[in-house]
């Protein structure tokens, strides 16, 4: 009999929690789940995303090495339309740029490089894209443009790349002295191994750069 009575004033006592705090509980469950309901279903859109951008890829290294422009072109716009969170949206771009260069089509190759810019997460594409961009505006002779798009902050890797292609502008515009300060800050921010710091050098001699500097070596 006191064993029932005490199991009676545990139910009671269980009832009087539950009544206190059983919806609290219940919506705290209710939301966990569909914290979980949300995370995963997210996780599998991305995943789902991440396949189909991954097989729009596939074609558009098929117009690469077919050499259609147009196709390329399409193809980039589907995934830059359909998948532009997605790493390879960036990656396509730049490949889309290169080719419309190769087919002398400056108008889709600013546009993909511009998309670049504007919407790739890594910062490293963006550079990429920024130093492309601006040799297309170099041979259009956009030279204020081009060294607009240069002035920005680069990774501390692409800085040679920027100065190199802002010594570059800089000649066709006539304006040495200045050209020679950004080939020489180029070569100091390119690797010793890096083959293209000779080319630098050699750019940068043909106008008459090579000069002593104060610790008697050539730079």
């Amino acid at each position: 009999m006191a064993y029932d009575l005490e199991e009676q004033e545990q139910i009671a006592s269980m009832k009087a929690w539950w009544k206190q705090y059983g919806n609290m509980v219940s919506w705290t469950l209710i939301i966990a789940l569909s914290v979980y309901c949300a995370w995963a279903g997210w996780k599998y859109y991305q995943r789902n995303q991440t396949t189909q951008a991954s097989q729009l890829y596939d074609e558009l290294q098929k117009g690469v090495a077919a050499k259609d422009n147009a196709k390329v072109q399409r193809v980039a716009q589907d995934m830059e339309d359909k998948f532009s969170g997605t790493s390879y949206a960036p990656m396509t771009a730049l490949q889309a740029a290169k080719t419309a260069v190769e087919s002398s089509d400056s108008d889709a190759a600013k546009k993909q490089l511009q998309w670049a810019i504007d919407n790739a997460k890594d910062d490293a594409l963006k550079a990429i894209a920024r130093v492309r961009l601006a040799g297309v505006l170099l041979d259009e002779k956009d030279y204020d443009a081009g060294l607009k798009l240069l002035s920005a902050e680069f990774p501390d890797q692409f800085v040679g790349m920027a100065e190199d292609r802002k010594g570059d502008i800089l000649i066709a515009q006539g304006k040495l002295d200045e050209a020679r300060t950004a080939y020489r800050k180029a070569i100091e921010k390119t690797d010793q191994k890096d083959p293209g710091r000779q080319l630098i050098q050699l750019k940068l001699d043909a106008i008459g750069g090579a000069e002593e500097v104060s610790s008697g070596q050539k730079i």
